[in-house]
């Protein structure tokens, strides 16, 4: 392990605290210890802002590390979590909910819990359907063609929903995609960390499969890479890691674009095994920071990451193009 990545680490764990107790800090209303530590008049306050805290560790360190899997598999910076179209069917699902339950009374904790069910139970649908269908592809690239054209269909069919959506439908809907990070309670929270532990559980054993994948399919079969096993892998890992992040949060997912290519940028890009840490450390740095923006200024969490993110995907094409023409 180098000096450098030990620096790289030391910094970003650093700031990771730094912005977690600014953003404990960050809201109307000034909190004491007290007010975390025992039960006083702020104590409800002080664990919506903890519950705030963890799910934005939990969402750092899942979405970098599903587009990480994404990246590194198809060799494209530009792979993203919502590549195989998970995001989209956990839109659809919801919109589904929220459009067809408008009639149905619930309490705000168990509207709220359904919610994420349905988002959840979307996206494992569609896992086991990519599954099932990923051993006809061949080639990796016909699985982004099949994600592509799966988004297209859900984006297509919550369009026809909403035309038909009653306001108030709409309105939860369009709130839901904006992403509330302070809506998440501590059962949901609980869920949220035992569904990206088995996220990374998988993404761990296809770490190693993928050194081998990136000097090629030759090289990597060569060596002993089950490529079957590892594209399984892959698709199980990226699905846990994105659906459960977009069942909770709503589809906050560009930060799984940019944080693998800053990454690369300020590491050797060949060792895999410290991308994948310097990927999650700097995910919960990111994703604190965006936290804390959205409470000073009240802008939407999903608003926040696309200003963000998009003038920065932006940058990546426009780099990837200059360098395809001086190549």
């Amino acid at each position: 392990m180098s000096k450098h990545f030990r620096v790289l680490c030391s910094v970003f764990l650093v700031a990771v605290v730094i912005t977690a107790i600014i953003n404990l800090n960050t809201g109307f209303l000034p909190l004491t210890l007290e007010d975390f530590f025992s039960d006083s008049q702020n104590s409800q306050i002080a664990e919506i802002r903890t519950n705030r805290v963890l799910v934005m560790l939990l969402a750092g360190v899942s979405i970098p590390s599903s587009g990480f899997l994404m990246q590194e598999y198809f060799q494209n910076p530009l792979a993203g979590p919502d590549i195989l179209g998970i995001t989209s069917v956990a839109s659809l699902s919801v919109a589904f909910y929220i459009f067809f339950s408008h009639n149905i009374f619930l309490p705000d904790f168990l509207q709220n819990g359904f919610l994420s069910l349905s988002a959840i139970a979307g996206s494992l649908l569609l896992m086991l359907v990519l599954l099932s269908v990923s051993g006809k592809f061949q080639d990796k690239s016909y699985l982004i063609i099949f994600g592509f054209l799966v988004s297209a269909l859900a984006g297509a069919v919550v369009s026809l929903l909403q035309l038909y959506a009653e306001n108030q439908s709409l309105k939860n809907y369009v709130l839901w995609s904006f992403g509330a990070n302070n809506m998440v309670t501590r059962n949901q929270i609980c869920v949220l960390a035992v569904l990206i532990a088995l996220g990374m559980a998988f993404c761990f054993k296809a770490i190693k499969p993928l050194i081998g994948n990136a000097l090629g399919t030759s090289y990597a079969q060569s060596f002993g890479v089950n490529l079957k096993h590892l594209k399984l892998l892959i698709i199980v890992a990226s699905s846990l890691l994105s659906a459960s992040v977009t069942a909770f949060l709503g589809p906050i997912l560009f930060i799984g674009i940019i944080v693998p290519h800053f990454c690369r940028m300020i590491y050797n890009p060949a060792k895999l095994w410290q991308q994948w840490i310097l990927n999650m450390l700097l995910g919960m740095l990111m994703m604190m920071l965006f936290s804390v923006t959205g409470e000073i200024t009240q802008i939407p969490l999903n608003v926040i990451s696309s200003v963000f993110g998009i003038p920065v995907i932006l940058f990546m094409v426009l780099k990837q193009r200059n360098t395809s023409f001086q190549g």
